[in-house]
């Protein structure tokens, strides 16, 4: 008999990831596979969820997913939960797929001070994953990507959350512009600490800034391999300089945060916030997976 208790699925729209989780919660298999939502054709969801989950998906096993899969673009459109959103309000709104098992958790929606909206969806998840068991301060949650996320979270769920299109930035910047033009391969962390510090400075300005990144090279003050670091810090940097003003603006401390997701992108933000001066740590590897276990406990999924 399979010690399966709960098929987490974290669908976004490049890959997807399956979590199969026991009793206990604990991850004991896991699969990834390229099968985001923009790579799947002619509507085959169902057939991708089945080369997902195996022969998992056929042993009467909850099955839970977050993310991509649950947007305008997906299979079925799960409507979002305003903010502030307790894991309670999360777990009443799930959206069932017809003819399926499935279930998908809601995104998140915000307003800002101008009142223009803001959206999140299996961030919200992951953030329930990596709060603490018991939760009692509020905090601030970082997931960098393409993306990038900023959330106050602790007890009462999330709290209120906003983004930064950083990644997309630089892709566009450096793929698409004259800034790119310069740039070769390579790897230059004093290049991205530069970027960074330049625009953590009080006189920022970030439009500006940007053409150094093209006359730093042109004036041999900045090495080829370099221009793609550097452009990658001024942006990093305009994020957390923005980023803190916003956190200060909703009263929470920017002493320290928690980074959540890929490894190596938020060694790269550690390195930047520490040169800020705010502390971090690194949450939990598996926070999409616990996130979805925790929902699922409240939803009333799991065998009691």
């Amino acid at each position: 008999m399979s010690d399966t208790r709960l098929l987490a699925i974290d669908w976004g729209t490049s890959s997807a990831r399956v979590y199969e989780l026991d009793a206990r919660g604990v991850v004991v298999r896991e699969r990834r596979a390229a099968l985001g939502i923009q790579r799947i054709t002619d509507g085959r969801f169902a057939d991708a969820l089945a080369t997902l989950c195996g022969d998992a998906l056929s042993q009467a096993v909850p099955v839970l997913a977050c993310g991509m899969i649950g947007s305008r673009q997906g299979w079925v459109e799960a409507p979002y939960c305003d903010c502030p959103a307790g894991i309670d309000a999360i777990a009443g709104a799930l959206t069932a797929v017809p003819g399926t098992a499935l279930l998908i958790a809601p995104g998140l929606m915000v307003r800002d001070a101008a009142g223009v909206a803001d959206v999140m969806r299996g961030e919200e998840t992951q953030i329930l994953g990596a709060l603490p068991d018991r939760p009692v301060d509020q905090s601030l949650y970082v997931l960098p990507g393409t993306h990038s996320k900023w959330a106050i979270a602790g007890a009462e769920g999330i709290l209120t959350f906003t983004t930064f299109m950083t990644g997309e930035l630089y892709a566009v910047l450096r793929d698409h512009s004259i800034l790119g033009r310069l740039a070769v391969a390579g790897v230059d962390n004093g290049a991205f600490d530069r970027g960074v510090r330049m625009s953590l400075r009080e006189q920022a300005a970030l439009t500006h800034d940007l053409f150094s990144a093209r006359t730093l090279p042109l004036t041999s003050e900045l090495a080829s391999e370099g221009v793609g670091d550097y452009l990658s810090g001024l942006l990093v940097g305009a994020e957390i300089s923005a980023a803190r003003a916003w956190a200060a603006g909703n009263s929470a401390a920017a002493a320290g945060v928690t980074l959540v997701g890929e490894a190596a992108l938020c060694e790269r933000y550690r390195r930047a916030l520490t040169i800020a001066g705010v502390e971090t740590v690194q949450g939990s590897p598996v926070a999409a997976a616990r996130g979805l276990w925790r929902i699922a406990q409240h939803a009333g999924m799991l065998p009691s």
